[in-house]
């Protein structure tokens, strides 16, 4: 099929360490989107995403225009892959409603990793983070993600007051504010120590983000990205300790050589 040929090209490409196209398109996209779940993502077909399971396809775009609370509160896999994430060792405030992830698509990732606490409870593994035993969904390769991050970070003992203890890994749960389900219902995000943390609702503001700022250390960012992990520090609406598992994402930015030093 033309759409899995894109694919295997994009992901050699990243093997070779190569960029595409400065700007994805939406079939590029979604073709990456395909490649970082191969064991739950069959096929595209036409405007539907075919899922492994055996269950009705999901919709890719809606149809709908929608604006950015919109999207937040009823994304479709579309308007989850329209802010492409960037990378590096930079920390910006981001632009108004600059949130690269935070939109996501409920209807997919339930059918990724289970729709009802008691399914993800199936496949949650430990993860020795620093000491801690903490629950990771082991769909899609998260829990090894987590544990290689853990590896990769324990050889820096100044960083590790920023990451332990974890304030959470498994908890189903809505997003705070809002009905849709947080990445934590899943088993796929963690919260650092919170000693540290900034988050855009502890500023007051229920319409806006202002205040930015992050004091947790670049090289830990850079270190969950590399395992495909993005971090909510990216986003307009920041969450700094927040970091959750989103290969699709950062093989976007790759793709794109998308750099948040603005190189």
């Amino acid at each position: 099929m033309q759409r899995n040929a894109l694919t295997g090209a994009l992901l050699l490409g990243f093997l070779a360490g190569r960029a595409v196209a400065a700007d994805p398109s939406l079939s590029e996209k979604l073709g990456l989107l395909a490649a970082a779940y191969p064991d739950a993502i069959e096929r595209i077909d036409g405007n539907t995403l075919v899922l492994r399971d055996g269950v009705p396809a999901v919709v890719i775009d809606d149809g709908r225009t929608k604006s950015h609370a919109e999207k937040l509160a009823a994304a479709d896999i579309e308007d989850s892959l329209l802010q492409t994430y960037p990378l590096g060792a930079c920390a910006r405030p981001p632009a108004v409603d600059f949130d690269p992830g935070r939109i996501r698509s409920e209807a997919l990732m339930k059918r990724l990793y289970g729709g009802s606490a008691a399914v993800v409870r199936q496949d949650l593994v430990t993860v020795d983070w620093f000491g801690q035993r903490l629950p990771v969904t082991r769909r899609h390769g998260a829990a090894a993600a987590l544990k290689a991050v853990a590896a990769d970070l324990s050889h820096h003992a100044a960083l590790k007051r920023y990451l332990s203890p974890s304030a959470g890994t498994f908890n189903w749960r809505p997003i705070a504010g809002a009905t849709t389900l947080s990445v934590h219902s899943f088993g796929a995000a963690i919260d650092l120590n919170t000693g540290f943390a900034d988050y855009w609702r502890w500023t007051g503001k229920s319409k806006g983000a202002p205040g930015y700022r992050n004091r947790y250390p670049l090289p830990i960012v850079e270190t969950f990205e590399k395992h495909g992990f993005i971090w909510g520090g990216r986003w307009y609406h920041f969450d700094t300790m927040h970091f959750e598992y989103r290969p699709e994402m950062i093989a976007i930015a790759r793709a794109a050589d998308a750099d948040a030093c603005g190189r």
